[in-house]
């Protein structure tokens, strides 16, 4: 790929069933937002949010693309879209949800798009399979590695290894 660019994403999924889910998310990314370089073990995990609901199984993906940031958000949304997703409530159980991390070491705030992720640092279930896969991976704003920010993070959800 000439100018690609490093990403990375998140995808959760608490209903139906969570792997074939994961699974169909991965193979749709790979075919419309670029190649799939790595991923981490897929964990389990409690609600983050809203904690009355299914638990998760999450998962991230280091994606190579040549696509701009905003074009990235538009697909993994009508990805999201087409697996099912439908939008009731915020933190509430889905089908299938898909975030953008990482965009290289990218820094934006547009209407539409924050890079990295504003909540990224909060939560356990993104910094433990993103420190599997990136550990040395420096936030462009707060400057520390994925396993840094994984040290310091103050979220005591459950998140389990299942492969």
């Amino acid at each position: 790929m000439a100018n690609s660019e490093s990403i990375f994403l998140s995808l959760g999924s608490n209903l139906g069933d969570r792997k074939v889910v994961l699974e169909s998310a991965r193979e749709q990314i790979a075919k419309r937002v670029g190649l799939i370089s790595s991923k981490s073990s897929v964990y389990e995990t409690e609600p983050w949010g809203l904690p009355d609901q299914p638990a998760f199984l999450n998962q991230v993906i280091r994606v190579e693309t040549e696509l701009a940031p905003e074009e990235v958000l538009r697909i993994i949304l009508d990805i999201e879209h087409e697996l099912g997703r439908v939008r009731y409530e915020r933190w509430g159980a889905r089908v299938i949800d898909i975030d953008l991390l990482y965009y290289n070491a990218l820094v934006l705030d547009s209407a539409r798009l924050t890079l990295p992720h504003p909540r990224l640092q909060d939560r356990l279930f993104n910094l433990i399979p993103l420190a599997e896969i990136a550990p040395a991976f420096v936030h462009p704003s707060l400057k520390k590695t994925s396993l840094e920010l994984l040290e310091s993070c103050t979220d005591n959800g459950v998140v389990s290894k299942v492969s």
